[in-house]
């Protein structure tokens, strides 16, 4: 593995996380987004990273400084992309928006670029066809606060290049990640595999009034030992991201999630409750109720 520079698209939640750790581990970074609103934020999200840092890692004011100073900032794709060895894509969950940016990408990116996507609910061949380099696209997925969580999924297609797939594995373990090779095309990686149910059994029985937050996630805390329960772990994820896929399984005629996409909709997203990163979501921080000592007594 020759990487030196690599660009992360989208500076989302995650695509921040993904920037500031590769950053951090000492390579180039640049961070592309759609427009100096989107920029912002990601810078805002990156300066809140560095508190969390401290605090998990110990990491000194030298190596926060260190990684910021490898960051650089675009609008610009073509200008975010002209050194990249690797561009690693985070951008929203929506099928035409992925299409549409890959076709820009494929115009504008060097030949020798790397395609990376950082997915949850898609895999290659879903992709793969709005790319120009079908060898040198494949799936690098990270689980939410990357610095502690760190685990990246590595997906290959039919048309993958093995040493594409090597090299991106061992990316992965200098940026501090465990990697997790997955050698054929499964929808969900391993985590989401796993994950997914178990969120989407957590919004059915809230949606459907079966029970409340604080029941569920009590529910799963006090018999599994789990620090968080599902909602709690929704609040970490995001609450855009349950409420994207919602949408795309309502768009399909499932009509339980198109009552899961309303309820998130008017219930949090209307009213600025994002989850972690907003500071509300289905708990309020950086106190949440489910860390208080009593929560389970």
């Amino acid at each position: 593995m020759n990487y030196t520079h690599i660009t992360v698209a989208g500076c989302g939640v995650l695509g921040s996380q993904i920037a500031f750790q590769t950053a951090f581990n000492d390579f180039r970074v640049s961070v592309y987004d759609i427009s100096d609103e989107a920029i912002a934020q990601g810078k805002e999200r990156i300066k809140k990273l560095q508190e969390r840092y401290k605090e998990d890692l110990n990491a000194t004011d030298e190596q926060l400084d260190d990684a910021l100073q490898r960051i650089s900032f675009h609008t610009d794709l073509s200008e975010a992309t002209k050194e990249a060895d690797l561009l690693i894509e985070a951008v929203p969950e929506l099928i035409e928006i992925k299409k549409e940016f890959y076709q820009e990408l494929s115009q504008v990116a060097p030949e020798e670029t790397v395609f990376a996507s950082n997915s949850s609910t898609m895999i290659p061949s879903q992709l793969v066809s709005f790319v120009d380099r079908p060898e040198k696209f494949l799936m690098l997925h990270f689980a939410n606060e990357i610095w502690l969580n760190n685990t990246a999924e590595v997906m290959k297609h039919g048309a993958t290049n093995m040493d594409v797939f090597n090299d991106l594995i061992k990316f992965a373990e200098a940026i501090n990640m465990i990697p997790l090779p997955i050698y054929k095309e499964q929808p969900g990686y391993i985590l989401n595999s796993l994950l997914v149910p178990y969120l989407d059994a957590a919004q059915y029985l809230l949606v459907n009034e079966i029970a409340d937050v604080e029941t569920i996630d009590k529910t799963w805390m006090a018999a599994t030992g789990s620090p968080r329960g599902p909602f709690a772990t929704l609040d970490v994820i995001g609450i855009r991201t349950p409420y994207n896929l919602a949408v795309a399984k309502a768009e399909k005629g499932d009509e339980h999630k198109k009552k899961v996409a309303n309820y998130l909709k008017e219930n949090y997203l209307d009213k600025g409750k994002l989850g972690i990163e907003s500071g509300e979501g289905f708990y309020t921080y950086p106190n949440p109720r489910f860390k208080e000592v009593d929560f389970l007594t």
